[in-house]
């Protein structure tokens, strides 16, 4: 699900990652479709599948694509917050689709921002309940 989907430091958005070099990252803007290079010397790349919300479970972190799995299933019940929305409805917002989330660590500004990239991946089709391994692994038996 977010496999080469990656958030590039002082560019606003989310990028599919299309070609690797030594230098830096091509990479293709998720919103407009407009490929770029992005020089590593200038910006960081965070991957989205590397990026996990701090729980107070055993685990020290959820991935952020079962917390996009949970939103998902969830969003009938659960909307999505306004992005003006108070402060106090994104901390119910995440009780309620993670009721485990760290409520110290996890700051406002994360779940703003995890809100505001499912909301776009979710209108884009790109969030899915499914697991790809998953689905690989029932297909080959």
């Amino acid at each position: 699900m977010l496999e080469k989907i990656v958030h590039v430091s002082g560019k606003s958005g989310l990028f599919r990652m299309i070609n690797n070099r030594a230098d830096g990252l091509i990479v293709e803007d998720l919103a407009n479709g407009k490929r770029s290079f992005v020089p590593g010397r200038l910006h960081q790349f965070t991957p989205l599948e590397s990026i996990g919300i701090y729980v107070t479970t055993e685990e020290e972190t959820a991935p952020l694509k079962e917390v996009f799995r949970s939103m998902l299933q969830q969003l009938e019940a659960q909307p999505l917050p306004e992005s003006n929305a108070p402060d106090t409805k994104y901390k119910e917002y995440f009780a309620a689709v993670l009721p485990t989330y760290d409520r110290e660590m996890v700051k406002v500004s994360d779940m703003k921002k995890a809100v505001k990239w499912f909301g776009f991946l979710n209108d884009n089709g790109l969030v899915t309940t499914e697991d790809p391994a998953e689905s690989t692994a029932e297909e080959g038996q």
